[in-house]
């Protein structure tokens, strides 16, 4: 019983004594990509901490034994990062990289501020045992090396990174055959990711990306049920559809352009004027809605909605490539697709209803629904708001505001005159006795 006890004595204290490799909970990876002539170079910076799983040599008083870590940083290198880094030229996967060189930096270095120091920074001195470093508090950088056909190819990369920590950032640059750099800016496991994408390639992730978008969006689905809910007549639904439509689609292509607000309440005001937009089709359709005046509230409303749908779309653009206007049309015809994917339920399902049940208590029912679903959110939204300090008024706030009034009072102009001409084309094909 004695030797039992001692035992387990021993082996608690070694586990007492032996490091401990928890997963980090933040890492945050650095990686350059360049292909030139037959071969693609990868250099990649990560924190020491995040890899585990390794035997790591050490001096007595537990510091880094930098005359025996070689092998230990190679080993690492090659489980932790050429294993799970997938790279493709082409669409067909590269091989297994070489693993040239893998050294410890110190966290204060900044030579992956750029390629050529980061590159530079391989052919410096290594760091000898007169540097006290723990392994925890180092940098691991690697450059790997993939034998590719041409560099003028079409690549992409997977970074599978997400295990070396429990959120993980990975910052990807790449420099094409020009010296032209694209960065990303990616978290956990992205996907295959194109790094120079085609025009065709580009607008299919953003279509699909809008379609996800707004099938995702449980307010902006929320508004488009109570916008059409009232009416099941084609004429009418297409010009409130298109008015949202048309508004949507200016404000969202002005704001992922840069040239909407850049304060940081705006992203949060705009979700509470969603909502607020939600309540008042609710509270209109309660009181009676008019078709005559429903397509300037989705007019008005769509300004709003477009806003939102651009504070989505802005951490997409890091996928557009040279293709920016390609991406925001592809994204916005995403959106249109899923929007009517939605009216396509909606409608009937409302028709069904209104077949068997009173059509005004049916919209009466759903609206209070919506609007009480809509007024809590508002009530949420409005209290993050609060929190950020009012805007001191200056010259550049009064400038830009007015830019934006000038802007919505030509659209306005115009949509009115627009607006005008539908209502009369509706007199005449209802005065000359055409179905409508």
């Amino acid at each position: 019983m004695v030797r039992i006890v001692l035992i387990a004595a021993a082996l608690l204290t070694g586990a007492m004594d032996a490091p401990a490799h928890d997963i980090p909970d933040q890492a945050r990876v650095q990686v350059f990509v360049k292909p030139e002539g037959q071969s693609l170079r990868l250099l990649v910076r990560v924190p020491l901490k995040a890899m585990r799983e390794v035997d790591v040599p050490r001096r007595k008083d537990g510091l880094l034994d930098f005359s025996r870590v070689d092998s230990t940083l190679r080993e690492a290198a090659s489980l932790w990062l050429a294993d799970d880094i997938e790279l493709y030229e082409n669409e067909a996967r590269l091989p297994h990289p070489r693993v040239l060189d893998a050294r410890v930096s110190l966290e204060s270095d900044r030579s992956f501020g750029a390629y050529e120091s980061a590159l530079a920074n391989f052919s410096a001195p290594r760091l000898k045992n007169t540097t006290e470093l723990y392994w925890s508090q180092g940098l691991l950088d690697v450059v790997l090396e993939y034998p590719i056909s041409s560099a003028s190819s079409q690549f992409s990369i997977r970074p599978r990174l997400e295990r070396l920590g429990i959120r993980v950032n990975t910052v990807i640059r790449f420099i094409d055959i020009e010296n032209q750099t694209r960065a990303f800016d990616l978290h956990g496991d992205p996907g295959v990711v194109r790094l120079d994408p085609r025009w065709h390639q580009a607008a299919a992730t953003f279509v699909r990306s809008g379609f996800l978008h707004i099938l995702g969006g449980p307010d902006h689905l929320l508004f488009l049920l109570l916008l059409v809910a009232p009416f099941r007549r084609f004429l009418p639904l297409a010009a409130i559809v298109t008015a949202f439509t048309v508004a949507h689609s200016i404000t969202l292509a002005c704001a992922a352009l840069g040239f909407g607000p850049d304060a940081l309440w705006f992203p949060v005001l705009i979700e509470a004027l969603i909502a607020a937009s939600i309540l008042y089709l609710a509270l209109e359709n309660v009181f009676g809605a008019s078709a005559s005046r429903r397509w300037a509230l989705a007019l008005a409303f769509g300004l709003v909605h477009g806003f939102g749908f651009a504070y989505g779309l802005r951490e997409l653009l890091q996928f557009a490539g040279s293709h920016l206007v390609v991406s925001l049309l592809a994204f916005n015809l995403g959106v249109e697709i899923g929007q009517l994917a939605v009216l396509c339920l909606f409608i009937p399902a409302l028709n069904v209803l209104y077949r068997y049940l009173n059509g005004k208590a049916v919209t009466i029912i759903l609206s209070l629904l919506a609007g009480h679903t809509a007024w809590h959110w508002m009530l949420e939204r409005g209290e993050t708001l609060s929190k950020f300090p009012f805007p001191a008024p200056d010259a550049a706030a009064a400038a830009s505001l007015l830019r934006w009034l000038m802007a919505l009072l030509g659209f306005a102009g115009l949509a009115w005159l627009a607006a005008e001409a539908v209502q009369r084309w509706m007199k005449r094909r209802a005065s000359s006795g055409t179905p409508r």
